[in-house]
C-alpha cells in the first residue's frame, strides 16, 4: 500500500481543513516545498496535492507551488481541485503532476471527465469520490463538498471503472480532518462490490479521510487498500514520519 502524504494549498501555504470547512483553516507551513522535502527524506515517494483556491474558483491557481515541488523533488504528485477544463489538465502535467484527480467534474460534466481518460490515460486521470456517508454508502459531494449530489458511492465508481478508471481516491467527508478512523466498513464494502462484474477494470482504492494513527494503516492494507492519503496525522505529530519511513523499508 502506498502512503501519500497530503498537501493541501491556500495562498500558497500549506494549510488543513476540517470535513472541507474553508473557515476552519489552520496554516501548518508558509512554505509546501519545506514540507514536500521533509516527506521526500522519510523516503516517501508519493505526494497528494490539492489546489483549495483553484477548488473554489473552478479553475487551477496554485500550479506555481506544483511546480516547485515537482522540479525541487522527485516525488511523484497527484494534483487535484478546481480542475474543469482541457487547459487546466495541461498546466497541470505542465507544471509536473505525474496524476490528476477529477471530483466534480466527473459528476457535472462525464463527457469531459471521460474523454480525459481517453485523451491522457487511466494511469494518468484519478477519479474523486468524495461522500457524505448515509444508510446506503454515501453520496457524492462536489463543489469543494461545498454541495451534495444525488448520486450513490458505489454506483458512481462502478459506472467510472466501465468507462475505464482505474485510480479511485475515495474520501468520507464526515471523517475528514476529525482524527477519528477511516472508513473501514466503507472500504470494504467498495473493494468487494467494485471489483466483481459488471466492472471493467481492477480497482485502485486510495484511501482518506480520518487517518489518526499507525496502526490504521496496516489494516487498511489487509483491506485491500491500493494507497492511503495522510493529512493532519502527520502535521499533528499523530504519525510520525520515521513510523511511515519503517512502514515502507518494511512492506
Amino acid at each position: 500500500m502506498r502512503i501519500i502524504p497530503a498537501i493541501d494549498i491556500i495562498e500558497g501555504k500549506c494549510v488543513r481543513l476540517t470535513k472541507g470547512d474553508y473557515n476552519t483553516k489552520k496554516i501548518y507551513n508558509e512554505n509546501p516545498l519545506e514540507v514536500a522535502k521533509e516527506f521526500e527524506a522519510a523516503g516517501i515517494q508519493y505526494l497528494h496535492v490539492v489546489d483549495l483556491d483553484g477548488a473554489k474558483a473552478s479553475q487551477i491557481i496554485n500550479y506555481k507551488v506544483l511546480e516547485q515541488i515537482a522540479t525541487k523533488t522527485n516525488l511523484k504528485i497527484d494534483f487535484g481541485g478546481g480542475l474543469k477544463a482541457d487547459k487546466d489538465l495541461e498546466i497541470a502535467f505542465n507544471s509536473g503532476a505525474n496524476q490528476i484527480t477529477g471530483g466534480s467534474i466527473a459528476v457535472k460534466n462525464a463527457a469531459v471527465f471521460k474523454s480525459w481518460i481517453t485523451k491522457f490515460g487511466a494511469e494518468k486521470i484519478i477519479l474523486g469520490a468524495d461522500f457524505y456517508p448515509d444508510n446506503l454508502g454515501g453520496k457524492i459531494a462536489t463543489n469543494g463538498w461545498q454541495e451534495e449530489s444525488s448520486l450513490e458511492l458505489i454506483p458512481f465508481i462502478t459506472d467510472y471503472q466501465q468507462k475505464g478508471i482505474q485510480y479511485v481516491i475515495c474520501t468520507d467527508i464526515s471523517k475528514d480532518g476529525m482524527l477519528q478512523g477511516p472508513s473501514f466498513e466503507t472500504y470494504s464494502k467498495i473493494l468487494n462490490e467494485c471489483e466483481v462484474e459488471p466492472a471493467k477494470t481492477s480497482l485502485k482504492l486510495i484511501a482518506s479521510g480520518g487517518i489518526s494513527t499507525f496502526n490504521e494503516l496496516p489494516k487498511l492494507a489487509a483491506l485491500g487498500c491500493e494507497g492511503v492519503i495522510i493529512g493532519k496525522a502527520i502535521y499533528e505529530n499523530k504519525i510520525s514520519l520515521k513510523q511511515l519511513e519503517n512502514f515502507i523499508l518494511n512492506k
